[in-house]
């Protein structure tokens, strides 16, 4: 059979999404019609050019990190990517209306004939739906995630921050539950998935344990009873929980895990303790419901419990458990501190300066 003979320059041109071919001197070398038309230039205007010119201030600054983006693919050899850049673009209907876009710029190196770099392909995708629909999902978390408040007597922080990469926010979520008696239950949970599904069922399955800890004798009994709601709601199979019960007349802390971090126990004396030895699968992950288990550890008056998600302690290419040593060498450095300045100083320590991939929520709580 005969291979069709393919006309590829008809086939750069038709593609849906904005790309360019740009020399490693970085001149257009050609474009396609929707580059043409996020740009509102001419082919002319362009092929043939350099990438800087007769650009005005306001784009300046965006077409400079493109450039170096663009040169690093020229001696790397390797695509590099550049993330969320908001770009005004002027209506072509409505001259001097504008309106807000972001764009993911990916730049791709094509090899020549001999292996080096010929040519830097320049991608353009117009996410701005995409931020939009996670703006809102991230408004709708942030409403279900319980306010900041006093939890009995005891001083607690929790925190949350959303991924920066990432398109759409996950389905963390954090709570504080008071209970009869001198003790309050600990909640942090992780839904598989992202916007505005997960928010969703987030937002289930966080009340449904906040009830269940409030009638439950322990932890575990109250996550099998979520367990049991999670097989009614689609989307919440897999879900990752950790909870704990704190109890001040008894110093114990008794807690269960179904397949989430180890929760982190700071003694007064500054050694960090994960507490691991309670950990069942995630929620209906397991074709039959089965009972889980739980653990008791004791504090000393002095003490921080540290709930997360693993936002905060695992990266790519990395063991768990290096994340795990840094939460612990960080807790133990700022162990003096007070909940509120300990939280934000271990997600200083911990979450990269250019912002996570993953979503952290973070509850610590004094003992």
């Amino acid at each position: 059979m005969t291979e069709p003979e393919v006309d590829y320059t008809a086939v750069f041109r038709a593609l849906p999404g904005a790309v360019a071919l740009v020399t490693p001197q970085l001149i257009f070398v050609d474009v396609n019609a929707e580059f043409m038309r996020i740009l509102g230039c001419a082919r002319e205007q362009l092929v043939g050019h350099f990438l800087l010119e007769d650009r005005s201030a306001n784009e300046q600054p965006l077409v400079l990190r493109i450039m170096a983006s663009l040169r690093r693919v020229a001696y790397t050899g390797e695509r590099d990517t550049i993330a969320l850049q908001r770009f005004d673009t002027e209506d072509p209907d409505q001259p001097g209306v504008w309106h807000e876009r972001y764009w993911n710029l990916t730049n791709i190196p094509v090899l020549g004939p001999d292996g080096q770099v010929a040519l830097l392909l320049h991608r353009v995708e117009d996410v701005t739906e995409l931020i939009r629909a996670r703006d809102v999902a991230l408004t709708l978390q942030e409403a279900m995630l319980p306010a900041p408040r006093p939890v009995g007597r005891h001083p607690a922080a929790v925190r949350y921050r959303p991924a920066t990469e990432a398109l759409n926010v996950a389905g963390d979520w954090y709570d504080l539950v008071d209970l009869p008696g001198d003790r309050i239950a600990v909640a942090v949970g992780d839904v598989v998935g992202h916007g505005l599904p997960a928010a969703g069922v987030m937002g289930q399955l966080r009340s449904a344990l906040t009830a269940a800890c409030l009638v439950a004798e322990g932890p575990a009994r109250a996550l099998e009873v979520l367990g049991l709601y999670a097989r009614t709601i689609d989307g919440a199979e897999n879900t990752t929980v950790a909870t704990a019960f704190i109890d001040w007349e008894t110093r114990t802390i008794t807690y269960s895990s179904a397949g989430h971090p180890p929760p982190a126990l700071l003694q007064g004396d500054g050694t960090v303790e994960f507490l691991d030895r309670a950990t069942d699968p995630p929620l209906a992950a397991c074709p039959q419901h089965a009972h889980r288990i739980q653990a008791a550890a004791a504090f000393h008056e002095g003490a921080a419990l540290a709930l997360y998600t693993d936002g905060l302690v695992e990266r790519r290419r990395e063991d768990i458990d290096t994340g795990l040593a840094r939460l612990a060498d960080s807790l133990t450095r700022h162990q003096a501190d007070a909940p509120e300045t300990l939280a934000d100083a271990v997600l200083t320590d911990l979450l990269p300066p250019d912002g996570a991939t993953d979503d952290t929520a973070l509850v610590i709580v004094r003992l």
